[in-house]
């Protein structure tokens, strides 16, 4: 049974926890400063503790759940207790590169950095990872880790940046696009929460014909579109209006900011 500590009790460490028990090939403990906030996980039987020193000792996986600014007096505070030979790191920090964390923690220590995003707390994350020197046994077990919150994927840490802004900004993308519809929804005539049922749900069969089928979009696409009909008419009014230029130039917007952080 592989033990794993994180260090951060809040929405994401939470959600980590929570999908880590199912699975009985994990022992996990989560620390946090209060207990109060960490007393719901206690309530569904998982570890808790506000002593990271203690809670780290015995583990072999160590996933750090804290902000960026953070990182480096936690890593301060364990020093001593962290050992290179027994814990591996894992770092969900955003903008703190594998080398700024090797010297931050010191030298010795195998790191993953690791980017979820905020639909890890239903399970439906997609999480990229980015490691160097790490075995194949250690990417199959923190793949498995974070496969408990969703979908996993191996990257380049150069494109960790990127995978920011697409797959933890891009919820809030997919957002404003849903709230556009359900606004044109209403502006059709239905009531709120009807035109809000509808759009989600429609994304939802959009996302899923792509996932399940494996086709690419523009194929679902040819599939609505009737010669003079409606939809393909109103795709030509969104291009028109620049609904692609908008949606890639808002990324790049992303990407050029995120790019200006410290690494």
């Amino acid at each position: 049974m592989q033990k794993i500590t994180i260090i951060g009790g809040g929405n994401l460490g939470s959600a980590l926890a929570l999908g880590l028990q199912k699975n009985d090939a994990w022992s996990v403990t989560v620390t946090g400063r209060k207990a109060a906030r960490l007393a719901p996980l206690a309530e569904a039987g998982i570890a808790t503790n506000t002593d990271n020193r203690a809670a780290v000792a015995d583990a072999d996986w160590i996933v750090f759940c804290v902000q960026p600014g953070q990182m480096e007096g936690v890593l301060a505070d364990l020093q001593g207790t962290l050992q290179p030979k027994q814990h591996k790191l894992v770092s969900t920090a955003t903008g703190l590169s594998l080398a700024t964390l090797a010297q931050q923690s010191g030298p010795g220590f195998t790191w993953v950095r690791a980017m979820p995003n905020t639909a890890s707390g239903i399970g439906e994350s997609i999480t990229c990872l980015s490691a160097e020197h790490l075995s194949d046994a250690g990417w199959d077990e923190v793949s498995a880790m974070f496969d408990c919150i969703g979908a996993t994927l191996g990257i380049d840490e150069g494109l960790m940046q990127a995978a920011t802004v697409l797959g933890a900004s891009g919820i809030a993308f997919f957002m404003r696009y849903l709230r556009a519809m359900t606004q044109g929804g209403i502006q059709m005539g239905f009531h709120p929460g009807e035109a809000q049922a509808i759009a989600v749900q429609t994304a939802v069969g959009a996302a899923k014909l792509i996932q399940n089928g494996g086709t690419h979009p523009e194929q679902e696409i040819d599939r609505v579109t009737t010669p003079r009909g409606c939809t393909i008419t109103g795709l030509n009014e969104m291009e028109h209006q620049g609904l692609s230029s908008a949606v890639i130039k808002g990324l790049m917007a992303s990407y050029d900011k995120i790019s200006e952080m410290k690494q």
